[in-house]
C-alpha cells in the first residue's frame, strides 16, 4: 500500500499520516526503488491502534510507550479520565454562564455576575447603554473579588425600580448635554444626581486604585463631549460617595 491507500483504509488524512511519522509515533516504512513508501498490513494495524488512542485524547508522545507496555494502560487511562472529568466540569460551568446570560438578555461579553443588571437595560439611548456597559466591564476587570462583589451589589441597588427610574432620567439628561451647555444646566444635573447617589451604598468601592482611575478618565475623554466631561469633573469635586 502507498500512503494514500493506507490513509484511506485507516480513515485518516495523508497529512495526519505524515505528522505521525514526523513526531515519531508511527515508524516510516522502507521506500521502494521508485522512492514511494510501501506500507504493510502490520503498518495498517499499528495506524489503527494509534488512531484509536488519539481519539481517546491520549497525547501522541504517550502512545509509543503505551503500545509497548501494557502496564502503563491503567495509569494513562486514569489520568485521561481525570482530565476528561475536569473538562466536563469546566464545560458545565460555561453552560451555566450561557444560561444566565440568556435569562438576563445580556450580551455574551457581559461578566456573569453583572448579567442581571447589564442585560438589555432601561430605555436609554443605545450609545449611553454601550458606554455604561463598557465602564462596568472595565471596573469589573480591574477590581479584586471583593470589589467585584461590591460592584454587583451597587448595580443591584441601581436596578431597583425607583432608583432606576431616577438614574434613567438623569442619564437621558446627561446624554442630551450639548458641548456648549451652560454652567447652570451642568450644576443642576450634578445636584440632582447627588441626591440619587446619596441613597446608594458604596461600601467596598471607596478606594479605586490610581491606575483604574486613570483608565476611566481616559475612557471619558475618548467618548464624552466637553460639557459631559465638565459634569463628571464637577461631580467628583462634590463631597459624597465615590463616583465611577
Amino acid at each position: 500500500m502507498n500512503s494514500g491507500e493506507i490513509a484511506r483504509m485507516a480513515g485518516v488524512s495523508v497529512r495526519t499520516l505524515r505528522h505521525y511519522h514526523q513526531v515519531g509515533v508511527l515508524p516510516e516504512p522502507v521506500r521502494r526503488a521508485n522512492g514511494y513508501r510501501e506500507y504493510t498490513v502490520r503498518d495498517l494495524v499499528l495506524l489503527l491502534r494509534i488512531r484509536r488512542l488519539a481519539e481517546l485524547g491520549i497525547a501522541l508522545d504517550e502512545i509509543p510507550p503505551l503500545l509497548q507496555a501494557d502496564g502503563r494502560a491503567d495509569a494513562v487511562l486514569d489520568e485521561l479520565d481525570r482530565e476528561l472529568a475536569a473538562q466536563i466540569e469546566r464545560l458545565t460551568a460555561r453552560r451555566a454562564v450561557i444560561a444566565r446570560l440568556r435569562a438576563a438578555g445580556a450580551s455574551p461579553d457581559t461578566p456573569p455576575e453583572l448579567a442581571g443588571v447589564l442585560g438589555s437595560g432601561p430605555d436609554l439611548p443605545a450609545e449611553m447603554l454601550q458606554h455604561d456597559r463598557e465602564v462596568m466591564m472595565l471596573l469589573h476587570h480591574r477590581l479584586d473579588e471583593s470589589g467585584r462583589a461590591a460592584l454587583t451589589g451597587l448595580m443591584s441597588q441601581v436596578a431597583e425600580p425607583a432608583v432606576l427610574a431616577a438614574t434613567t432620567e438623569l442619564t437621558v439628561r446627561f446624554a442630551a448635554l450639548a458641548p456648549d451647555a451652560p454652567d447652570e444646566e451642568i450644576d443642576r444635573l450634578v445636584a440632582d444626581l447627588q441626591l440619587v447617589l446619596g441613597q446608594l451604598n458604596f461600601d467596598g468601592l471607596e478606594d479605586v486604585d490610581p491606575r483604574t482611575g486613570a483608565l476611566l478618565t481616559a475612557y471619558q475623554d475618548a467618548v464624552f463631549n466637553d460639557a459631559q466631561r465638565e459634569f463628571l469633573a464637577r461631580l467628583n469635586q462634590v463631597p459624597g460617595p465615590p463616583q465611577r
